[in-house]
This record gives structure tokens, C-alpha cells and sequence, in this order.
């Protein structure tokens, strides 16, 4: 069983995560230049939209102490892979996303609670509670099917719609092959990073 520090963390995890994801769909749809069923779609169209609802219904689940879910997230591998996801959001937002917009009002409020908040709070807790000596290098590999589906999903979807939620996927103004390039830098991203924390973890006393 967890820890009041720990329990309170994750609670506020949890919160922090889904009220930044409701506000953002209320943002979303007040401002959407498309219908309503289309704003909801590309809404979940984002990364960092699905990954920060993992990162809520994990935290959740975690602060529930029962069930399938708090078993699944429970377990270190899983609670790792979901760090390394919300990190990514974190990292390549911060690096290269930030500078293209300059949000204001509740729209910062949400892009900073999204991608810098959550991404922090998770790691945070990562570090201090998660127990990953035993986490095998081999579930590294695991860990990329989510961002590839993700990929999958877009392309598919885009080629369909003409909407792509980032720059650095969006065949209609890069192509395919500088599409699929970038997609394949964005995975070995994900590899190194998940690497990194696999080594971290292993490194620290948790």
C-alpha cells in the first residue's frame, strides 16, 4: 500500500492531469474553426491529449489502490513507460513546439499545465516512488508500440481528413518520405529516452 505522501501525490496527479485535460477540451471547442464532432476528434487527435489522459487514468487508478487498472499501472515497467510518454510530451513541446505560439489566458494556463506541469509532477513521482531495479532493458522495445500506433493513426486519419496535429508529420506540406523520416527520428527519440530512465531507475535507491 502506498504512503500518505505518496497517495497524496498521486491524488494530486490525477487532478492536475484531468482538470488540464478538461479545460483544454473547453478550449478546444469554444475556439474550433470546425464543427463540433470535428474539434472533439482532433482533440483526441493529439499526443499529448491521449498521453496525459494515460497519465490521469494511471495516477487514478494508482490513488484507488483496487482493481485491474491499479494492478496494471501498478506494476514498475508499466508506471516507467508512462513516464517515459509524458516526458516526451514535456521534452519535445518544450523544445520545439513552445516557440511556434504564443498562448494566452486559460489557453497558457492549459499548455503549460499539459506539457509542463503534469510532465514534471509524473517524473517527479517516478523518481521518488517508482521501483524499477528489476524492470528488464527488453521491455524498452514494448514501449514503442504506443508512439507507433500513434504514428499509424495520424498518417491514416490525415490522409483522410488533411489534419495533422504536428508540423513534422503533416504529409500534405512534407510528404511522405520526410514524414516517415521525421516519424522514424521521433522513435529513436523515444528509444533513447526510454533508455535513459531504464538506466536511471536501475541507478537509484527507489
Amino acid at each position: 500500500m502506498s504512503s500518505i505522501g505518496q497517495r497524496i501525490t498521486q491524488i494530486v496527479i490525477a487532478l492536475v492531469a484531468w482538470f488540464a485535460i478538461l479545460l483544454q477540451l473547453y478550449l478546444q471547442i469554444i475556439n474550433r474553426t470546425t464543427g463540433v464532432a470535428e474539434a472533439v476528434i482532433r482533440f483526441f487527435s493529439y499526443f499529448t491529449i491521449l498521453t496525459n489522459i494515460i497519465v490521469a487514468v494511471c495516477f487514478t487508478s494508482l490513488a484507488l489502490q483496487k482493481g485491474k487498472a491499479f494492478r496494471f499501472f501498478n506494476n514498475p515497467g508499466v508506471l516507467t513507460a508512462v513516464t517515459v510518454y509524458i516526458f516526451i510530451v514535456g521534452l519535445i513541446y518544450n523544445l520545439v513546439l513552445r516557440s511556434l505560439w504564443n498562448p494566452q489566458g486559460l489557453q497558457l494556463l492549459a499548455d503549460n499545465l499539459l506539457h509542463s506541469a503534469t510532465p514534471a509532477l509524473a517524473l517527479l513521482y517516478w523518481l521518488f516512488f517508482a521501483n524499477t531495479k528489476q524492470v528488464s532493458w527488453k521491455s524498452t522495445t514494448s514501449w514503442l508500440i504506443y508512439p507507433l500506433l500513434y504514428l499509424i493513426y495520424v498518417i491514416i486519419r490525415g490522409a483522410f481528413s488533411n489534419f495533422y496535429p504536428y508540423f513534422f508529420i503533416d504529409v500534405s506540406k512534407l510528404g511522405y518520405s520526410k514524414a516517415f523520416v521525421n516519424a522514424f527520428y521521433v522513435t529513436v527519440c523515444f528509444l533513447l529516452v526510454s533508455l535513459l530512465l531504464l538506466w536511471v531507475g536501475k541507478k537509484k535507491k527507489a
